[in-house]
């Protein structure tokens, strides 16, 4: 489940409620890390040059400007394509392995679907991969797709997995990357340890999102944190370095912060207001023997 129930996307970004009757109240954590500054100009820059130079309809297009313009702007938007494309294959891949937690639970799944569904999409290697990964690591499933809610900070978030390792607790998230030129998986951004630890420091977990049932947060007394990339070749699970946790919470609590100035600056109005030009009065000359002298009034 990707879209958790008591998620809603709002101007403040993404926001949790208490429950299905309640108004949000929370930022999620991925919302709170998105306050973290970082530019992908490049990135935008080369996937529209990309773009561009790869339309077969080019060589047609040079002697019309209309066209041109048409294919720029065309071109200008790939980058956002492709990341609407990646978010939805990152969807499905994670509908998948939450699917195969929910099997090995015994509880209703739709696992084939969910298989399928990636299939048809040329994506089953994913699902293949993390199959092999799931049987390799002997995972046992406790609770997928688990929300959680920090008050202390205000925060709530859903994390991906918990479950059973080799007799160990493990708090999961997966992340599904592409493939290198190597035909490794793509390393995993270090954002993820911020992500995970802010898991792991939640006070209480959904029992009920209609009624708004929680309950103390059971697994954040000492679990491993784990990051699994899941890709087409390969699927690479990494560890939070213990030794950096406190760090992590640390900028974790202050980009809260900058999401709350945030939200009140939002929240406050318009920054800019428009200015009218002075006004003037004209005195008659009678009154002045002659000729006029115009007087401006302050700025409002």
């Amino acid at each position: 489940m990707t879209a958790p129930l008591l998620a809603h996307a709002t101007d403040y970004g993404r926001m949790y409620a208490r429950s299905t009757t309640e108004q949000f109240s929370v930022p999620s954590i991925t919302t709170v890390i998105g306050q973290q500054a970082h530019s992908l100009d490049g990135w935008f820059s080369y996937m529209g040059a990309s773009s561009l130079a790869a339309d077969p309809e080019l060589p047609g297009l040079l002697g019309s400007p209309a066209r041109i313009r048409q294919a720029v702007n065309k071109a200008a938007k790939a980058a956002e394509v492709y990341r609407d494309d990646a978010a939805a294959r990152g969807d499905r891949v994670h509908n998948y392995c939450e699917q195969v937690a929910l099997r090995a639970l015994g509880r209703p799944h739709r696992m084939q679907e969910c298989r399928d569904e990636l299939a048809s999409n040329g994506e089953q290697a994913f699902a293949a991969r993390f199959d092999e990964w799931w049987e390799l690591y002997r995972v046992e499933p406790i609770a997928p797709e688990i929300t959680v809610w920090n008050k202390a900070v205000g925060y709530a978030g859903t994390l991906d997995l918990v479950a059973r390792i080799n007799g160990r607790i493990c708090l999961i998230d997966y992340k599904t990357k592409g493939t290198t030129r190597d035909g490794t998986v793509k390393a995993l951004d270090d954002k993820v340890v911020m992500q995970l630890v802010a898991g792991m420091k939640a006070e209480e977990s959904l029992v009920d999102p209609v009624t708004g049932e929680w309950e103390p947060w059971a697994y954040g007394e000492n679990p491993m944190l784990l990051a699994v990339a899941i890709g087409e070749t390969e699927v690479r699970p990494q560890r939070a370095n213990p030794d950096v946790l406190k760090h992590h919470w640390w900028k974790f609590c202050a980009l809260r912060r900058v999401w709350e100035m945030n939200a009140d600056v939002l929240a406050a109005g318009h920054a800019l207001l428009p200015v009218a030009p002075p006004s003037y009065i004209s005195q008659g000359s009678a009154a002045l023997g002659g000729g006029n002298t115009m007087h401006s009034t302050k700025l409002a």
